[in-house]
């Protein structure tokens, strides 16, 4: 994991890990369910029809790279082993509760998931085997803000990026992955609520170092790419379009920083690849064979470290209540951005949120209401036939023809025209595209429609992959930009415009996507 100007951990103390010990259920005996117990017909180690429907669908989730947990069909034998793998700290210990945000609404959860890149045991072989490199100690390299509402119908899943700057209990203005660094799980918890004031109930940490194993004992998941990526260092080389890849694959493609939003894309794969995981492991059968499903967990959870707080009772009763969420019910999101390249007065670079909106998104996740509202309760939304002003549109440019300076002229041309282009325009993975096209995500149909006004000849190509972004590829029949018509481009913000690339590249709204539309086809 890339450890950019994170501090490091030489004097921080250990924090304590605490396994106990029970052993998997077996066939028959130990800690399995009574021979007898299962439905007639049923091989005798199978729970009963109503256990194996209340299986544990427990989204703990996430890090640079994976998912953890999922599931339980085999009542509280299975769920006690559960608990029992997991590694514990006293994370709230020493947090006092008048210096922490109020309590949300009764039922309603905040889990904040930590990514760090610690490597357990791995081996300096295998650590460069998976270019992972040997930097000792653990930093939080991810963070996750998982939210679980009262009624237990809804996860929502809040990506935080590490370099966002904040201030850090104790320690003045910082990017938040120091915290960790700093004072280990009890001030990355303390930041992220002094940041978002948003109380946190659970903590869940995962390390990489098993993240391999996970997705191996999945078999593979997919995965894809709007461009090629290639990452010496993460040992990445993979070309655009959709791929069935093995954990060291994924782990490459979880990590790299090799595109043009450097760590927010990185958190969009790194949702995908969670999104990816609950799928396969929900449309396998790992959940329901005893032997996968020990398998599967025997690899996940000795990478995991909750709060003691998640005990064998708790996981039980949530895994009930979550029984009936699916990948429509699992939305991701990101914490609006309102400055992409902010110097810091330490010199480096960091990002900022954009702070009315960040605190809108937080205050409706502390009291515990959805991000979105449903199509036909939204009040003003465009619709595929309604215009959308340039300057609200997220869009991308990449040059699909190889010749040198098109995308580059292309991009003026749409900044000219009143359109927010994030970023440089970047070549597109082939150099032959006969008509430009205008990609967009599920639900930016409008916004798609508003960028082919402006490109004559183009045409539209909807992508499940782009979360809320639309891209232009320029094509050999691209002659263009159609101003729109006068009065109606408002001017660009400063902030979109800003001449020194200190904008938001169109990352500055609430986009939400579901499990199921970050799933490739």
């Amino acid at each position: 994991m890339n450890g950019d100007g994170d501090p490091t951990t030489g004097g921080a103390p250990e924090f304590r890990r605490v396994r106990s010990g029970p052993v998997p259920p077996v066939d028959g005996s130990g800690s399995g369910p009574r021979r007898g117990a299962a439905a007639v017909g049923s091989p005798a180690w199978l729970p009963s029809a109503a256990a194996r429907r209340r299986r544990l669908t427990l989204l703990l989730a996430g890090v640079m790279s994976m998912v953890v947990l999922l599931a339980s069909g085999t009542a509280w034998a299975i769920t006690g082993w559960v608990s029992g793998r997991l590694n514990r700290d006293d994370v709230f210990a020493g947090l006092l509760d008048a210096d922490r945000p109020e309590a949300g609404p009764r039922g309603a959860l905040n889990i904040l998931v930590i990514g760090s890149d610690g490597r357990g045991d791995m081996q300096r072989e295998r650590q460069d085997e998976l270019g992972v490199g040997h930097t000792d100690g653990q930093r939080s390299d991810t963070m996750m803000l998982v939210h679980v509402n009262n009624d237990r119908d809804q996860i929502t899943v809040v990506g935080i990026p590490r370099d966002s700057w904040v201030q850090i209990p104790g320690h003045g203005g910082d990017k938040i992955n120091a915290a960790y660094a700093y004072g280990g799980p009890q001030l990355a918890i303390q930041t992220v609520e002094l940041a978002s004031r948003v109380r946190i109930d659970h903590y869940v940490e995962v390390n990489f170092s098993g993240f391999v194993d996970v997705v191996d004992a999945l078999g593979t998941i997919t995965v894809c790419l709007p461009e090629a990526i290639q990452d010496e260092k993460a040992h990445l080389d993979m070309a655009a379009g959709t791929h069935e890849v093995d954990g060291a694959q994924a782990l490459a493609f979880a990590r790299t920083r090799k595109t043009s939003d450097g760590d927010l894309d990185r958190i969009d794969r790194q949702q995908q690849v969670l999104a990816a995981l609950l799928n396969k492991a929900l449309s396998t059968e790992t959940l329901t064979d005893p032997a996968k499903f020990t398998r599967f967990l025997d690899s996940s959870l000795s990478s995991v470290t909750v709060d003691e707080g998640l005990d064998t009772t708790t996981i039980n009763q949530l895994g009930n209540q979550l029984s009936s969420i699916t990948l429509d019910d699992v939305s991701f999101t990101q914490v609006p951005i309102g400055q992409l390249d902010y110097w810091t007065p330490n010199g480096d670079l960091a990002i900022k949120w954009h702070e009315e909106r960040a605190r809108e998104m937080f205050t409706k996740i502390s009291r515990d209401e959805p991000l979105a509202a449903p199509p036909e309760q939204e009040a003003g939304a465009p619709t595929a036939d309604e215009a959308i002003a340039p300057g609200e549109i997220a869009l991308e440019v990449f040059n699909g023809v190889g010749t040198p300076g098109l995308g580059s002229t292309v991009r003026t041309e749409l900044t000219t025209a009143g359109f927010a282009v994030a970023g440089e325009a970047q070549n597109w993975p082939t150099r032959d595209v006969a008509e430009s096209l205008v990609r967009y995500a599920p639900g930016q149909e409008a916004a798609a429609r508003a960028v082919l006004e402006a490109v004559p000849g183009a045409r539209l190509e909807e992508d499940a992959t782009l979360a809320a972004r639309v891209q232009l590829v320029v094509g050999f029949n691209y002659t263009r930009v159609a101003a729109p018509a006068a009065g109606s481009v408002p001017e660009p913000s400063a902030e979109a415009s800003a001449p020194d690339g200190t904008g938001s590249g169109g990352r500055d709204s609430v986009n939400t996507t579901t499990a199921a539309e970050n799933i490739c086809g």
